[in-house]
C-alpha cells in the first residue's frame, strides 16, 4: 500500500504544535498524507515564520495544514475551533489527538535559601493547579469536545506526553512531574472507558530531548550531558525519534495498543 494513502482524508489535530515533538509529529504525518490541524501559542513573530513553514510542508505533502494560533488551555477557544474545523473536517476523520502541550511552573517546593531572599519563588497550589491542567487535565476535555462533535474516527488514536521526571527527582520540576504522572493515569482510564468509542489511548514516554521547553528546567544542561551519556546509543532522543513512533502508533498495525506508556528514547530508561 503507498504510504501516502494511508491516512488519506484523515486528520491529526496536535495541541503544542508549534515547535519540538508536535511540530515534528505535524511534519511526519504530513509527509504520509495526513492532514493536520496545528494548534499553538505564539508571538505575532513567530507565529508569522511557523505558518510559512507549515505552507511549504502542506505544498510539499499535498495535504492541508491549518493553523490555529489560539489558546488551546481556554473553553472558549477549544469551543470555537471545533466548531469552525467541523465546518471542514468531514465526520469521523480524525484520526489523532496529540497533546504537546508544554506549559508549566518550574519552581521548588521551598525556599532554599534564607527566608528573606526574594530570589525564591516557591511552588504554590494554583502553580501545580494551572501546571496540571495545562498537561494533562485539558487533554479530556479536548477529548470530549472532538468526540461529541462526531469528528474521531471510529479507529482514532489519542496520544499524550510524559517524560522520566514524573518517576523521579528533577531540580524545579514538582509542578511538571506532578501533572505528567496524573497525565499517565488519566490515560489509562481513557484507555478502558473511550475505547467503546474505538478510541485507542496511549502515552509516550521520551529521552530526553533538547527542546526548548528542557532548556527551562533548571540544571537541563546536567539533564541533557546524563541523559547522552546513559543512552545505550550516547546521544540525545531528537523530536524526529518521537514523532516517528506518532506516526506508527496510527497505522492500522498499531490497532491493539492501548493503555501502554511505550518508551521512546533508544533504551535510556534502562540505565
Amino acid at each position: 500500500m503507498d504510504k501516502h494513502l494511508q491516512f488519506k482524508d484523515l486528520w491529526a489535530v496536535i495541541l503544542g504544535g508549534s515547535g519540538g515533538f508536535g511540530f515534528a509529529a505535524a511534519e511526519k504525518l504530513a509527509k504520509h498524507g495526513m492532514n493536520v490541524a496545528v494548534i499553538y501559542r505564539e508571538n505575532k513573530a513567530a507565529d508569522k515564520a511557523l505558518k510559512e513553514q507549515l505552507v511549504q510542508i502542506a505544498q510539499s505533502n499535498s495535504v492541508k495544514i491549518l493553523p490555529y494560533n489560539i489558546n488551546a488551555l481556554d473553553a472558549t477557544a477549544r469551543e470555537s475551533f471545533v466548531t469552525e474545523f467541523a465546518a471542514i473536517a468531514s465526520e469521523g476523520s480524525v484520526k489523532l489527538l496529540l497533546h504537546s502541550i508544554a506549559r508549566g511552573n518550574l519552581k521548588p517546593l521551598t525556599i532554599k535559601g534564607n527566608k528573606g531572599d526574594e530570589a525564591y519563588n516557591t511552588l504554590s497550589i494554583d502553580d501545580i493547579q494551572m501546571t496540571t491542567y495545562a498537561m494533562s487535565n485539558s487533554l479530556l476535555d479536548w477529548t470530549k469536545s472532538i468526540l461529541n462533535a462526531g469528528l474521531f474516527n471510529n479507529d482514532g488514536r489519542i496520544i499524550g506526553l510524559t517524560s522520566e521526571g514524573a518517576h523521579k527527582y528533577w531540580e524545579g520540576y514538582a509542578a511538571v512531574s506532578i501533572a505528567k504522572a496524573s497525565l499517565e493515569s488519566l490515560a489509562k482510564y481513557m484507555a478502558v472507558e473511550f475505547s467503546i468509542y474505538g478510541l485507542k489511548t496511549n502515552i509516550i514516554q521520551a529521552g530526553v530531548t533538547a527542546t526548548a521547553s528542557l532548556k527551562m528546567i533548571p540544571g537541563s544542561e546536567k539533564l541533557l550531558v546524563i541523559g547522552a551519556e546513559r543512552n545505550p546509543f550516547k546521544r540525545l532522543t531528537k523530536p524526529d525519534d518521537v514523532a516517528g513512533v506518532i506516526y506508527l502508533l496510527c497505522t492500522d498495525e498499531a490497532a491493539w495498543i492501548n493503555g501502554s506508556i511505550i518508551h521512546a528514547d533508544g533504551g535510556e530508561h534502562c540505565r
